[in-house]
């Protein structure tokens, strides 16, 4: 059986630890991997289900019917009808499972669904794998006619039928883009029926996989296949910093991953105040600058100190109800300054007074001397 070389990271290679329930999710690619949690339950059906999944190049996944009867197993290789001719693909699910994919991506069981014609054999396996050697040197040859014709678009990958009669060239672009001259000149330089498929920057980085900067592979490449529309907003819920290097992803768009906890964090933003203004105490207006939304902790400064005082919500909504009514709190953690506390902090205006006495005895000093050795200078001089 053939297990890796259906998404394009090797070809003709073994499945490991699959048992029949996914492709490669073991020691493999993972490459939009399904695991069929229904394989070992005993479900009450008349009939087995005749649609199967079939995978191809980089994940691309559709639906066929098996009307031969075939005895399949997930990860082999198949030979199916697509227009104008067949191709190879890969078994990577079936069973009632399927019936519940096809539900969940709203594909109609009707006769638009295409059939599955045979197995594939040795002699189908090393044609494909023949076919798939030229697409590299057609995708190099390729750009450069592109940039010879100074078409503003970006060829991101090429995909050969099995039956080397086809081509699917996959790019991307900011505008529209005239290729009428370029299949022309395609479909003379490689003698196939050229098709151009334009796809986003988030399906060009599912394509071509790779590494984030969590350190796992990306997420549209692995599992990920509905791109939901990620905003800033999302970044600023969760307080993290507007930096557009860290918050985007290696396609340039916001990281999906934005959204992954933003529903989370709503529901604990539900009971922390908008600050709309400053705080203010005896001591000062105190400015919101840090808050922790799952302690429910906000911290706040005051403009000619560094350090920042942490208080609980609690307490923030409690000064916010004394500013509207009028009232001013002695500091952000208590309402009244003990008699202690009142003694303390008139110690240490004394002390600052001193300290800033002293500092301008000494700069008078030092302006004394100055004068005396400009002067001691000047009449040596002379």
């Amino acid at each position: 059986m053939a297990g890796c070389g259906s998404c394009g990271t090797s070809n003709m290679a073994k499945i490991h630890g699959c048992k029949s329930n996914s492709g490669c999710a073991i020691n493999g690619c993972n490459k939009l991997e399904s695991f069929d949690w229904l394989a070992d339950m005993s479900l009450v059906v008349d009939t087995p289900f005749d649609i199967v999944e079939v995978r191809f190049k980089n994940g691309k996944k559709d639906f066929f019917r098996n009307v031969n009867r075939l005895m399949l197993h997930n990860g082999d290789a198949v030979i199916v009808d697509v227009p104008n001719g067949h191709h190879l693909g890969f078994v990577a699910m079936q069973g009632e499972l399927v019936r519940l994919q096809m539900k969940k991506k709203k594909v109609e069981d009707d006769e638009n669904i295409r059939s599955i014609y045979r197995l594939a054999t040795e002699r189908d396996l090393k044609k494909f794998e023949e076919v798939q050697e030229k697409e590299k040197p057609t995708l190099y040859k390729t750009r450069k006619i592109i940039e010879e014709m100074g078409l503003s678009m970006k060829l991101t990958d090429v995909e050969y039928q099995a039956d080397g009669t086809k081509a699917t060239f996959y790019y991307s672009a900011d505008d529209r883009v005239d290729f009428r001259e370029l299949i022309k000149r395609l479909a003379a330089e490689f003698r196939i029926r050229v098709e151009m498929r334009q796809i986003s920057l988030r399906q060009e980085a599912s394509r071509l996989g790779g590494i984030g900067s969590c350190g796992r592979e990306l997420c549209c490449s692995t599992w990920l296949t509905d791109f939901k529309s990620v905003s800033t907003t999302a970044a600023r819920y969760q307080n993290l910093s507007l930096n557009p290097g860290k918050l985007s992803g290696q396609c340039g768009r916001l990281k999906c991953c934005l959204n992954y906890e933003l529903e989370t964090y709503l529901d604990a933003l539900k009971d922390i105040p908008e600050i709309t203004k400053p705080l203010i105490t005896s001591k000062g207006e105190a400015r919101l600058q840090k808050t922790d939304i799952f302690k429910k902790i906000m911290w706040f400064g005051y403009e000619n100190e560094n350090s920042w005082i942490s208080i609980p919500v609690e307490r923030v909504k409690e000064i916010i109800k004394q500013n509207e009514e009028g009232r001013i709190p002695a500091t952000l953690k208590e309402d009244t300054l003990t008699a202690n506390e009142e003694i303390s902090e008139v110690l240490n205006s004394d002390l600052e007074r001193l300290d800033k006495k002293f500092k301008n005895k000494g700069r008078r000093k030092k302006r004394r001397k100055g004068r005396k050795n400009r002067n001691r200078n000047n009449k040596n001089n002379q």
